[in-house]
């Protein structure tokens, strides 16, 4: 036991090789390569493996495939662009509501329907726009992450739903979830309201005389690619790069693009320095999988004179901060299903939900945050804390939820 107690400090001390690289001002790619070496050292990881896990780690599919998706979706943000869908998308929402809170929040949600992470960089120029000076630029890097963020927190779209409602093996269906998660999205909203959006005023000072049919019209035309790309990958289950590469073959036709248009995309689509930061992050993450020390938190949160509940939560929560959603759910979920056996299933599954959502909001392997902090040109420390007051809200309500929903029925 004194092994795994080593492992997890340790852990803290990975995590401070990050902190103390951020708060020196250098960049995230400098920090992951340095956090990499000093996990390898920490952990003394021979040499043969931290190779053959370097090399695992910058050339799988795992890690080649979010940079596709990114090369995609960056490719479809600059046809979009091109055209100006992204300012008539705003022009339009000024035209039907007149609210920057809504663009601000609405937008990003409704674009983040989208499982990719490159969404983020769709929804910056909106809330920048939008917002304008009423928000410093830490902040608004905060609001576009939170929101755009809002749908990965309930849509069964994304593989990490998906897979842990799987892994329940029948006990929590996927309505079921989504009904009872909707309480918490509508926290969500209002948690990011209280907090930033109160601050910016609604008016845009947008004045029209023109039919909201209009701008009902410019809305559509400004977003169908993206609720195209949506309704295939619901539909036809398709990975998200495929679909984005049908939208953008049709994009191509529907808008009238021409090769000399569209051949520019090719290049400027490959954001070197986002797509190499997001290379390392996975690198990293695949370095630290090879430790074990995930596999080794239940150990030592068995430790603590603590109950059931919060023992899972804690474990999802530092879990899910280290390795990402994905890897905790699948390490942890059926160690989770196994120990209920059957009793208080569908409250427990919300609360480590939640525990995992709002964890991936402060990880940093997180790839969304890492872009999101690029785009907006301040560093990842920065973002995570602007975000640490909703997240410290939602967990708190995320406890309260839990409680509640244990004592509405004896049986779930």
């Amino acid at each position: 036991m004194d092994a795994v107690v080593l492992d997890v400090v340790k852990l803290l001390g990975v995590f401070f090789i990050i902190i103390t690289v951020m708060w020196l001002g250098k960049t995230l790619m400098l920090a992951m390569v340095i956090t990499s070496v000093g996990t390898i050292l920490l952990y003394q990881i021979p040499a043969g493996v931290a190779w053959k896990t370097i090399w695992k780690g910058a050339t799988s599919w795992t890690t080649i495939q979010p940079l596709l998706v990114f090369y995609t979706i960056t490719f479809l943000q600059r046809m979009m662009e091109k055209r100006k869908d992204l300012s008539n998308c705003q022009i339009a929402m000024n035209g039907l509501f007149n609210n920057r809170r809504i663009n601000v929040s609405i937008v990003p949600f409704l674009l983040g329907c989208l499982p990719a992470a490159s969404t983020v960089l769709i929804c910056g120029p909106i809330v920048r726009d939008s917002v304008g000076n009423y928000l410093a630029a830490d902040e608004k890097a905060a609001i576009t992450s939170y929101f755009r963020h809002i749908s990965e927190s309930f849509l069964p779209t994304y593989t990490t739903i998906f897979i842990a409602l799987e892994l329940t093996n029948g006990a929590v269906s996927a309505s079921s979830f989504i009904l009872t998660m909707l309480p918490m999205v509508i926290l969500l909203f209002f948690t990011g309201y209280i907090i930033y959006l109160r601050k910016i005023p609604k008016d845009t000072g947008m004045k029209s005389d023109l039919p909201k049919r209009y701008y009902w019209e410019l809305l559509v035309k400004s977003v169908w690619c993206i609720a195209l790309a949506i309704a295939i990958i619901l539909i036809f289950h398709l990975p998200v790069y495929i679909a984005v590469f049908i939208c953008i073959t049709f994009n191509f036709f529907v808008n009238k693009f021409s090769f000399l248009e569209v051949q520019p995309f090719f290049r400027t689509a490959f954001e070197k320095r986002l797509m190499l930061s997001t290379w390392l992050v996975m690198i990293f993450k695949e370095i630290l999988g090879a430790t074990g020390v995930i596999n080794k938190l239940p150990q030592f949160f068995s430790l603590l004179p603590i109950p059931t509940y919060m023992l899972f939560s804690l474990i999802f929560f530092l879990g899910t901060v280290v390795a990402g959603s994905q890897a905790m759910i699948v390490l942890c979920m059926p160690m989770v299903m196994a120990s209920l056996n059957g009793g208080n299933v569908l409250p427990m599954f919300i609360l480590l939900m939640c525990m995992n959502y709002i964890a991936m909001q402060l990880s940093p392997v997180h790839i969304c945050l890492t872009m999101c902090a690029e785009d907006y040109r301040i560093s990842l420390g920065q973002l995570i804390i602007k975000t640490m007051p909703m997240v410290i809200v939602f967990s708190a309500f995320s406890f309260m939820y839990y409680f509640f929903l244990t004592g509405l029925s004896f049986k779930w």
